[in-house]
């Protein structure tokens, strides 16, 4: 195996005997040939786009396919093989609709050479030879496998969030084509400039994402609201929610109403808790926990079931006792887990095994009380507008420093609850996804009324961060973003994470700070175009950042 799409990869080179996320060579391999096959169907779906025939019935594996392969997303080898298996049938489909369409086009067959990626066949005794292949070592020269996983890499993040936007019923042909096109573009020989290009293009297409995904959220569910999410627990058995699948959070709520069981969010389905749809029931108890990385301790004194709706997944340790009461669905998958079914056309998952399994359970046991503040997304923040300006006008907020992102194990991600500690009163951090747990339960205070940590929701809510900065360069007349007194200072992990580091530099933003490490799939050239265009730096040290976020640098 050789896998480097993650902030923890081994020596920030490369994982090459197992995963530091727990994933072993096996299902890394597989998921490097699912890649592969999903480059072959989208090079005959971009061939028959250019034949004037698009197809568009493979569009929701592409993104479930590329979904599946995110960091801690899916650990079970036999859906893989599935997925795998059933790419090639896909593929091969594809195939012969384009053979058919060039030839009455042309009238003639069609001979030119194709990549291997849309020629190899073979049965699932011969995938795990295979796969070791047409992994990223596959390509030789370093700079062109740099901006290849550069661009796969958004792509799984911008495939997320296109996801979660298709299930509300929400989607674009044009993210779907670039999804096509972008897999398809790495089986070619392309120029530097042409691959630059293509990140950028990525980067662009996870705005248009994220803004569909934050139309289809609220849309559905309403805009999220300042909201004091309780963190203690109540007296009723329960069931635990964690990933980002607002659908699954809806329905899960509805199915249990009335039933004496309780309903907790973990890790980043915690902005579920803002949205007003959710509010209304009384069974919803509040959020249970911290970040993704706690959650083997936090799984076991929850007692009751826990969903897994997205990534996020840590394998379990041997003193782990909950495998029994930990369901999967969606594109997570665990060996030993239970797997919900995906819901029926026009109907809803069936989560009754959950509930039936959490009336047997005793209470979470308490892990602490109080609440936290959250809600803080584009329209409520924008309702605060004249509230803001006036308090950055009268000098009362110096400086905004947006520390969105994820959260990891390092020791070094301390790194981020110290600047939030130290950061000067007059400051404000704009945060989304799960780097918030570093931060979000200090006592920070806050500034004329106005909360020092002002959380927008999930990784997918950063676009709310960029709306809130347009905005106001907006209403201070600027013409460049980077004339706000706004700093970056992001904590990265995984490909979401990517997807969004790309749309920040589509829009403009430089100066970036990136941490805990600069991502290992980024060469030494691939880098330098990086920090001489948009001027990405890595993190220093806390006072030395501090002092130059302050003055603007």
């Amino acid at each position: 195996m050789f896998c480097f799409q993650c902030q923890e990869t081994a020596k920030n080179t490369g994982c090459t005997v197992k995963g530091m996320c727990g994933k072993p060579e096996e299902t890394a391999n597989l998921q490097d040939l699912l890649i592969f096959v999903l480059r072959g169907i989208a090079v005959y779906g971009e061939r028959l786009k250019e034949l004037g025939q698009p197809d568009h019935s493979n569009d929701d594996f592409v993104l479930q396919g590329l979904f599946a392969t995110i960091t801690n997303a899916n650990w079970d080898d036999a859906r893989f093989v599935a997925m795998i298996q059933d790419g090639l049938a896909r593929r091969d489909k594809l195939k012969n609709s384009f053979l058919a369409a060039y030839k009455a086009k042309h009238g003639k067959d069609f001979t030119d050479p194709l990549p291997e990626a849309a020629t190899w066949t073979g049965s699932s005794s011969a995938f795990a030879e295979k796969a070791k292949s047409v992994g990223i070592l596959s390509a030789a020269n370093e700079d062109v496998r740099s901006l290849r996983e550069l661009l796969i890499i958004g792509l799984k993040g911008v495939a997320a969030y296109a996801e979660h936007a298709a299930v509300l019923g929400f989607r674009k042909a044009e993210i779907d084509d670039f999804m096509l096109e972008a897999l398809a573009s790495t089986t070619k020989d392309l120029s530097v400039d042409e691959m630059v290009a293509l990140v950028m293009k990525a980067g662009g297409m996870a705005v248009t994402t994220m803004a569909l995904l934050d139309e289809a959220n609220t849309t559905t569910y309403g805009n999220p609201e300042i909201t004091q999410v309780n963190i203690g627990v109540g007296k009723n058995p329960g069931i635990l929610i964690s990933g980002h699948d607002l659908k699954d959070m809806a329905e899960l709520l509805k199915q249990t109403e009335g039933t004496g069981v309780d309903v907790y969010t973990h890790g980043e389905m915690l902005p579920a808790n803002y949205y007003p749809a959710f509010k209304k029931y009384p069974h919803f108890v509040g959020n249970y926990g911290g970040s993704w990385w706690q959650q083997n301790p936090e799984f076991e004194s929850f007692n009751g079931p826990i969903l897994l709706t997205t990534n996020c997944l840590v394998p379990l340790k041997k003193e782990n006792t909950y495998l029994d009461r930990l369901y999967t669905t969606g594109v997570v998958g665990y060996e030993g887990a239970k797997h919900i079914a995906d819901r029926p056309a026009g109907g809803a998952k069936d989560f009754s095994a959950l509930i039936a399994q959490a009336k047997k359970c005793p209470p979470p046991v308490e892990i602490e009380t109080g609440s936290i503040v959250g809600g803080f997304a584009h329209h409520q923040v924008l309702a605060l507008a004249d509230k803001v300006v006036e308090a950055v006008k009268s000098g009362a907020i110096k400086r905004f420093v947006v520390m969105a992102g994820c959260d990891g194990r390092q020791k070094s991600r301390s790194y981020y609850t110290e600047v939030a500690e130290n950061l000067p009163k007059d400051t404000v951090i704009l945060t989304a996804g799960c780097a918030k747990y570093r931060y979000n339960k200090l006592n920070l205070g806050d500034i004329g009324g106005i909360p020092r940590v002002l959380d927008a929701g999930q990784c997918n809510d950063s676009y709310s961060l960029a709306v809130i900065a347009l905005k106001l360069k907006e209403v201070f007349g600027l013409d460049d973003i980077n004339d706000l007194p706004v700093s970056y200072d992001i904590a990265w992990y995984e490909q979401k994470a990517v997807a969004v580091l790309l749309a920040l530099l589509f829009l403009g933003v430089k100066g970036i700070r990136l941490g805990p490490t600069l991502p290992a799939f980024l060469s030494p050239n691939v880098a330098k175009v990086l920090v001489e265009n948009f001027n990405i730096k890595p993190i220093g040290t806390v006072q030395d950042d501090i002092a130059a976020m302050m003055a603007g640098k």
